[in-house]
């Protein structure tokens, strides 16, 4: 399998290089040359397999030429051993109609450690053989800074800078980051937004000096093996809910799109799923633009959901690319357009393309506590980003059975719950000091000269 850019003007890479690279060379994201299919047969021969062997069978066309089946298996079944439940993602049933699809029983109780604790074997297992490091840079709106800092913390030949908007993100979200006293861990607090703190990493990549010099790589869901290790829990869900003899809906709550651009590439893989449903907060760009073609970036208004407070949505630009049949100058183009001026309209063959797929809704607070009680009067808790996407499937009919994301634990997210539903969910055993822990992090002014010279002083090179 080999792996190409988006905006053309990036050697094509295997998935060695591209899970080590991150970022492409040229800005754009890499994605697979062509999508693997397959058939109704594979796809019905997943019912009655684990986790572990599902992800085998899912990702190997991915990892083909660099990873055999076997070493995948090794790799998936230490990553996945570390999940509190069996299953490692279960379903849960609300009614007739609703499932919820819990991804939150990692070591830092959300989604994002499905892909990183494979992603953090990946890095070591790449980099085994290599005398020079690498440094990982990444952006985090809460979860993905600290389910990549444990899956990376004390690894060999890995150091990790990640960078959180102050005081916008959770306690325990900052907590899980910043208690982490491995060596190799360096967190800043960025006095600005998330979307600041991705752009800092975009242009960090993008200067050829700063990049050869420290070796950069990425671990948000611009990798690609990041996506890839997330469109495992699709099929595993559909194929317990009947696929694929049954299509199946999914509500994914979002902000960067790369949690739905993974159930975009199971259904390109041969998945039946019947709609994939976009919700969003307030902070609303994906709903814009797939309701009305209106990419445009606003001002991030800060929410219950931390986590979704974003208005420019990286991953958006691999969808793109496949709706423009795959065109990268067209593509190139249309990005430094939306990078130049923040906006831009999709083409008609982009919204033509994405509405035989996708729908989506924006969701406000008093529809997210709403939705949050609705799962209460189930019999469930859950956290307000899954409470996003609840809002979401409950807005659409389907004739599938509707899916929706829950992406952490509500303990994350403690003093929204208690406000929605009058009772504060207890943090799991197994992260039950967090709060006696010690903090250690940097806060830095969000320019590009502050946040390279302290990697400059404090990468080990």
């Amino acid at each position: 399998m080999r792996y190409i850019s988006t905006r053309g003007n990036a050697p094509a890479l295997d998935f060695r290089g591209v899970t080590l690279a991150g970022l492409a060379g040229d800005g754009g994201l890499y994605v697979p040359e062509t999508w693997p299919r397959l058939s109704r047969e594979d796809i019905a021969a997943l019912a009655g397999l684990s986790y572990v062997e599902t992800a085998v069978r899912v990702m190997a066309p991915f990892t083909a030429g660099v990873l055999d089946k076997a070493e995948l298996g090794e790799l998936c079944a230490a990553a996945y051993g570390r999940f509190a439940h069996r299953a490692v993602t279960p379903l849960v049933q609300l009614d007739h109609r609703h499932w919820l699809l819990e991804l939150f029983h990692g070591p830092t109780l959300a989604f994002k450690d499905v892909a990183l604790q494979l992603v953090g074997l990946l890095f070591e297992g790449f980099l085994r053989d290599e005398s020079a490091p690498i440094t990982v840079i990444g952006a985090t709106s809460g979860d993905t800074g600290s389910a990549a800092i444990d899956a990376l913390a004390g690894r060999d030949g890995v150091e990790i800078f990640m960078l959180h908007p102050e005081g916008r993100v959770s306690d325990v979200q900052r907590r899980q980051m910043t208690t982490v006293l491995a060596p190799n861990v360096h967190n800043i607090a960025i006095r600005g937004d998330f979307d600041t703190a991705q752009a800092l990493v975009k242009a960090m990549f993008r200067d050829p000096g700063f990049s050869a010099r420290h070796r950069l790589s990425a671990v948000n869901s611009i990798n690609w093996a990041r996506l890839m290790a997330q469109i495992v829990y699709y099929f595993y869900a559909a194929v317990r809910l009947g696929a694929p003899d049954r299509a199946v809906a999914f509500s994914v709550p979002t902000g960067n799109f790369g949690d739905v651009f993974a159930g975009y590439a199971a259904r390109r893989m041969g998945l039946p799923v019947e709609r994939l449903v976009v919700a969003t907060n307030v902070n609303d760009i994906l709903h814009r633009a797939l309701a009305s073609g209106d990419y445009s970036s606003g001002s991030v208004t800060p929410t219950q959901t931390p986590s979704m407070d974003i208005q420019v949505s990286s991953n958006f630009e691999r969808l793109l690319f496949d709706l423009a049949d795959r065109d990268a100058a067209s593509l190139s183009a249309q990005m430094a357009a939306f990078e130049s001026s923040r906006a831009i309209r999709l083409t008609s063959a982009q919204r033509e393309g994405a509405a035989r797929l996708f729908a989506s809704s924006r969701i406000d607070e008093h529809a997210m506590a709403t939705a949050m009680r609705w799962a209460r009067d189930c019999g469930q808790t859950i956290d307000p980003h899954s409470a996003i996407g609840l809002a979401a499937a409950l807005d659409h009919a389907a004739d599938a059975p509707m899916v929706t994301l829950a992406t952490a634990h509500p303990a994350k997210f403690r003093d929204a719950v208690e406000r929605a539903t009058g009772a504060r969910p207890a943090l799991p055993a197994r992260v039950g000091d967090l709060f006696q822990r010690e903090e250690r992090y940097t806060t830095l002014d969000a320019t590009l000269d502050a946040i390279t010279g302290y990697i400059d002083i404090n990468a080990t090179r």
